[in-house]
């Protein structure tokens, strides 16, 4: 077997310097997870996992996991379904004819699938990227028929990787500075998930005009190849052949814990105004990954525990640098959960250069491509592709500025949402919301899309920070 392209330190080193999507090549020929088709894992899974249902339909709204069908089947049946030509009647999925719909068991944990067969667990070797210890137990299974998708969203904490095992996935995404254009949501409500309430592959522009200087970067994952997405990176997942296969690991190496106190305290507020009773309260607003809500008693007591730590971990390194002031103390800085030190971006050596190439190809924002811009590939030509990657780097500056009189994707957000809230009356008042006047109604959700708004969770965590170091001064 060949070397590998990279050792796993410069991996890590290259993992933590990245800021934006890349893919790796030649890195996993060797890993035996390379051989999970499904084929294979039906002769190891025999009991029975969930799937959700989903219709093929070119929607402008995005599915959400709360309006899917759920199944519960073995790879077997599933295989058995996927196999039969315009024929539905396979044990569970007999409702489902699979021209017409697809099927998805998704975030499905390594860890528990094989926790009688722990040596399958060595398959997935993420070590070679400088996670040591770090394997399938570490790891979540996605299997899918084409057409099977993830919603648009972002991940609140850490970063991805994806092992593409079996078929191809299509990965359209948008880096956090889009957010504003993407219309984000927490309903459904998942802890470590923002929603988008656009349908980033047919959205609807008139409902949503500031997803119109959206950046996607899209990339076409085939087996052997390892996508890094940065931390929050918005990324919608589509499966482009019968039967797809991947892996993914989650890596909390960039955790903040103001961070945690916003998604502590982002928790407290949904579940609280989405529990109470109430006439437009009625909807599936739990994302079924979530396993229940907690009572009021438990989230207040989280989000104490997490601005608690906060200021435990502030008010030890503000001492630390204080007593060895002439002197870096060893050791300071920010842990992932392991207890080791994480490096950043700024912790790299000035003259550290990303090496692209054949090994590692940068993912493409898809203007680069419209515009036709200078390419800056590491070939000496004019617009080449290896492995189907464009290794075009540069974008016309026109574009990061918009027009002088274009309105702010901000703006645009705030106005489509209260043309939403008024769309969803009909007219000027209704039955449930104010007497005549101004002809708006604002909803539960409507109030929470601005009380759980990155910016407002931003500021309430921050005056949440400072009244406690008031009151413990």
């Amino acid at each position: 077997m060949a070397s590998k392209p990279f050792t796993p330190e410069e991996t890590r080193s290259i993992v933590q310097s990245l800021q934006k999507p890349a893919v790796f090549l030649n890195m996993t020929a060797d890993w035996p997870a390379l051989q999970w088709t499904v084929e294979h894992l039906s002769s190891r899974l025999t009991e029975r996992m969930r799937f959700r249902i989903g219709k093929r339909t070119a929607d402008s709204a995005p599915l959400f996991e709360t309006d899917c069908s759920y199944i519960d089947a073995t790879l077997k049946e599933f295989l058995c379904w996927t196999a039969k030509d315009g024929e539905s009647n396979v044990g569970p999925f007999s409702a489902y004819h699979n021209k017409e719909f697809w099927a998805y068991a998704d975030y499905k944990y390594i860890a528990q699938l094989f926790q009688d067969k722990p040596a399958m667990f060595k398959d997935v070797v993420w070590s070679d990227f400088g996670f040591p210890g770090r394997d399938g137990r570490d790891s979540t299974l996605w299997i899918g028929t084409q057409g099977a998708n993830t919603p648009c969203h972002l991940d609140s904490y850490g970063c991805n990787l994806v092992f593409q095992v079996q078929g191809r996935k299509r990965w359209h995404l948008f880096p956090p500075d889009d957010t504003s254009c993407l219309y984000p949501t927490r309903i459904p409500y998942e802890e470590s998930s923002v929603f988008s309430q656009v349908s980033v592959v047919h959205p609807d522009q008139k409902k949503f005009p500031a997803f119109r200087r959206a950046q996607v970067h899209t990339v076409t994952l085939k087996p052997g190849q390892v996508l890094f997405v940065p931390r929050h990176w918005w990324h919608y997942v589509e499966s482009l052949d019968p039967v797809t296969i991947s892996v993914n690991s989650w890596i909390e190496m960039d955790m903040d814990d103001e961070a945690r106190v916003g998604e502590a305290l982002t928790k407290t507020i949904v579940c609280a105004l989405k529990s109470a009773p109430s006439l437009n309260n009625d909807d599936q607003w739990l994302n079924p990954t979530e396993d229940g809500v907690s009572s009021h008693d438990e989230n207040m007591q989280y989000l104490n525990l997490a601005i608690k730590a906060c200021m435990d971990k502030k008010r030890d390194n503000t001492e630390g640098s204080s007593l060895h002031s002439e002197q870096p103390r060893v050791g300071s800085g920010k842990r992932d959960y392991s207890g080791q030190i994480k490096t950043s971006v700024s912790d790299q050596s000035p003259s550290f250069v990303i090496p692209f190439g054949p090994h590692l190809i940068p993912v493409i924002c898809e203007v680069h491509l419209a515009h036709k811009p200078r390419c800056t590939c590491l070939k000496d030509t004019s617009c080449c592709r290896h492995n189907d990657f464009l290794l075009c780097q540069s974008r016309p500056q026109s574009q990061d500025k918009p027009d002088k009189d274009e309105p702010r994707g901000e703006n645009e957000y705030c106005q489509s949402l209260g043309q939403h809230a008024y769309q969803e009356t009909g007219s000027a008042g209704t039955s449930d919301g104010p007497a005549g006047g101004a002809g708006v109604y604002i909803s539960t959700n409507d109030l929470l899309e601005c009380m759980v708004h990155p910016d407002v969770i931003t500021l309430v965590t921050r005056l949440l920070m400072c009244r406690q170091r008031e009151l413990n001064s």
